[in-house]
């Protein structure tokens, strides 16, 4: 009833937020008499600031069309390498007519960035793309909101999480394969990864590991908390609710968006509010680049996406009530998660020291559940004045962050050697 309740004031809202746009472009526009009235500066503004806080926010582009790369600039196409029911997997094909920046493209690494089904849309993470793009394939994991996907589809947990990455891996190649993980998928990229290796599968050259949850018991946030310590059935009675029958997924179970949204917001109130009145004053100065920034943050940090119901409660209660990765207790489709597993991947860990959503530690500790990977093709690195956010995007991720993920990928680009080949090369010489 309450997403209903919300469609409904979402329906009341719209006209208002139409007619306070059309206002404001009235009493911008240099040729319409109005700009003349006296207050009109403050007025539009003030209609700017209501038809933004009333507007409906939709999935943004990723809108990367060029790019940098070997100090050229070049053409990019996002296509769709794989569609599934809940995730579409987006490759940004490069192109160029430099013949030596064709060839130097041909060698860069191959990258799978597996994005969050967390709220926000994959777009949040369009700095991190174009940013690797300047030295590597990129493809994306581009989640699709559950309020879109038909009933008839199916459910979709965290189970299905980590088939979907496996099936990702194994489309693009896991053998010449880089995998980045940002925030809550390390835990089921982990998981995928640890699965393949244990069934003898080829698996990803290297593995970054950005600021998750892996063990959520250490340097728990106000995010671990809230998770902790409120039982299961508050999450399934409180948050989990109906898509209603205007969209294509009615009747499917969600986590919808705007409460997400609502939640985010209340994390830091003042700052959001804050935000907007800065913005208002902006706009009555005329300073144009800074409301330009500030549409530009919130047209995307306003954009959600409802989540699978199953999906939601798996997380809350494998993956921060019952802490079953790091107690080696997960079991995925009736086969246990053994990170032990893996030997021929790289592991590269990051975490902001000013995380407030995954603690100091969190991912570290995916080096302890790694330890079958040889310690000289692990590294760990806390990115000092980061934030959650600011290891992932922004000025620090690109000038501090990217280039250690860039020369990490390149070390270990080349395949690694098979420890089982290598063990049965020396049988045989000692059999001679």
């Amino acid at each position: 009833m309450l997403y209903q309740i919300h469609e409904w004031q979402r329906a009341f809202l719209g006209p208002l937020s139409h007619f306070a746009q059309a206002g404001a472009r009235m009493l911008n526009d240099t040729s319409s008499p109005f700009v003349q009235l006296p207050g009109a500066q403050r007025m539009a503004a003030g209609y700017e600031l209501i038809h933004r806080l009333g507007k409906d926010y939709e999935k943004p582009e990723f809108g990367i069309h060029t790019a940098t790369a070997h100090e050229h600039e070049i053409a990019v196409i996002e296509r769709v390498a794989l569609a599934k029911p809940f995730c579409q997997l987006k490759r940004f094909k490069r192109f160029s007519d430099d013949p030596s920046t064709i060839e130097k493209m041909k060698n860069d690494p191959v990258v799978l960035v597996v994005a969050p089904l967390s709220g926000h849309h994959a777009t949040l993470l369009r700095d991190t793309v174009r940013t690797l793009l300047r030295d590597h394939k990129v493809y994306i994991t581009d989640w699709v909101d559950a309020r879109m996907v038909p009933a008839a589809a199916g459910p979709f947990g965290l189970d299905d999480y980590v088939a979907y990455v496996e099936e990702c891996i194994r489309h693009i190649g896991a053998s010449t394969l880089h995998v980045i993980s940002v925030c809550q998928p390390t835990v089921p990229v982990l998981a995928a990864v640890s699965l393949m290796a244990a069934r003898g599968e080829d698996t990803p050259r290297s593995l970054t590991m950005m600021g998750g949850p892996i063990d959520p018991r250490r340097s728990p946030t106000s995010v671990d908390n809230l998770a902790t310590n409120q039982p299961l059935s508050w999450f399934r009675g409180n948050v989990i609710h109906t898509v209603p029958s205007n969209y294509p997924g009615r009747g499917r179970e969600v986590y919808p968006g705007f409460l997400q949204h609502a939640g985010f917001i209340a994390m830091n109130p003042g700052r959001h509010l804050s935000s907007h009145w800065d913005f208002y004053q902006d706009l009555l100065r005329g300073d144009l680049d800074d409301a330009e920034s500030h549409r530009k943050f919130y047209d995307e940090y306003n954009a959600v996406l409802d989540m699978p119901a199953e999906f939601y409660l798996d997380t809350i209660e494998k993956v921060f009530q019952q802490f079953l990765l790091p107690r080696g207790l997960w079991d995925v489709a009736g086969e246990r998660v053994n990170p032990t597993a893996i030997r021929r991947s790289a592991l590269l860990t990051i975490e902001g020291e000013l995380d407030d959503i995954s603690g100091l530690g969190q991912t570290e500790a995916a080096h302890d559940l790694c330890s079958s990977i040889p310690a000289n093709r692990r590294a760990h690195k806390v990115i000092e004045g980061a934030g959650h956010y600011g290891i992932f995007s922004g000025r620090r991720w690109r000038e501090t962050v990217y280039p250690q993920v860039r020369d990490f990928i390149r070390k270990f680009d080349a395949a690694p050697a098979d420890p089982r080949g290598a063990a049965k090369v020396s049988r045989a010489r000692k059999t001679r």
